[in-house]
């Protein structure tokens, strides 16, 4: 049960900044700024440490909050972590037509006050530390897609020098060499754990996810919370249709609501994509969805959003890949 009396506390995390804003019996006190470093994070947590039965909440900002989540799960402090758009129809509901950071940090804890609380638990180390391997190599290989597509407008360009070729051409194998590097490392270092050799192992089972594409997803799914179920790994990805009805004359086509982790979103994109080229299964679904008028690109998105409802069915239960369930009807 939480202590009503006990104060509430939200968090604006910025890539730079931190506002904290504290309530105390219903009244919220003067937002309070940190910078978001190491020390000032330190502050923050000893302060919060000196509110006895605090309940804190902040939302789920990619790279810039798990720090600070980690830091304050550790010092045992009570922490919820939400999901951005929940506290962003939250704060709809409140009828804020502003939007600061003190706003913001208000909004998240009134937010902890009057919503049911949800304890955030804590990633392993292991999955911090495979998320970095998986979040550098997938900038690596931006930077190349880059450097080859530089390369690609060069080949039209009149009188070009051959040290400009030659220079694009170096990076291009150096971005290579390094991606290489870290991806042995990354496969050594998961070769160490057993947990996540056998993710590793199930992942490639499925056509389509090479040893990258497994980095990549791994970095991203063991992050998510525990015991979550196949259709809040969708919301959490953001590949969850979101419907547009109003009255009796709106109704726009349902998109993606893309509220989620858009690094998990990228780690499927490549797999669903060859996927529905080399599996029977997953090619006769997707054409199935093109014979019932989806768009390719629609099409290719519920690919992605089965793949991961397969991900999920198989990591809880230990499962390789079945690729006959993904469409029945297949011949």
């Amino acid at each position: 049960m939480i202590n009503k009396t006990a104060p509430f506390a939200g968090i604006d995390v910025g890539a730079e900044e931190l506002v904290l804003v504290v309530r105390k019996n219903a009244t919220s006190m003067k937002a309070q700024k940190f910078a978001n470093t190491p020390a000032e994070r330190a502050r923050l947590v000893a302060k919060l440490v000196k509110l006895p039965g605090v309940s804190v909440c902040l939302e789920a900002t990619g790279a810039y909050h798990l720090e600070l989540a980690v830091a304050l799960h550790d010092a045992g402090v009570r922490l919820n972590v939400v999901n951005p758009k929940a506290s962003h129809n939250f704060a709809k509901a409140l009828m804020k037509h502003s939007k600061t950071d003190a706003i913001d940090a208000d909004t998240l804890a009134q937010y902890a006050e009057r919503m049911p609380f949800t304890a955030w638990v804590r990633p392993s180390p292991q999955a911090f530390t495979l998320r970095s391997f998986a979040r550098r190599i997938n900038a690596l290989t931006r930077q190349k897609a880059m450097a080859k597509n530089h390369l690609h407008a060069l080949s039209f360009s009149p009188e070009l020098p051959p040290a400009v070729w030659d220079d694009v051409k170096l990076a291009i194998a150096q971005l290579e060499k390094r991606l290489a590097g870290l991806s042995r490392e990354a496969q050594a270092f998961i070769g160490k754990h057993e947990d996540l050799k056998r993710v590793f192992t199930l992942l490639l089972g499925i056509k389509g996810i090479a040893q990258t594409s497994a980095i990549a997803l791994m970095g991203e799914l063991l992050l998510l919370p525990k015991g979550l179920t196949h259709k809040q790994w969708v919301r959490y990805a953001g590949l969850d249709p979101r419907a547009f009805d109003s009255g009796k004359s709106v109704h726009k086509t349902p998109r993606l609501s893309k509220a989620g982790n858009r690094h998990i979103r990228q780690a499927l994109y490549m797999p669903a994509l060859s996927a529905k080229q080399h599996d029977p299964y997953v090619k006769a679904f997707f054409q199935h969805l093109i014979e019932k008028g989806k768009k390719p690109l629609q099409a290719l998105c519920a690919v992605m959003r089965k793949l991961l409802h397969a991900i999920h069915g198989m990591l809880r239960d230990n499962q390789a890949f079945d690729n006959t369930r993904f469409y029945a009807t297949a011949a």
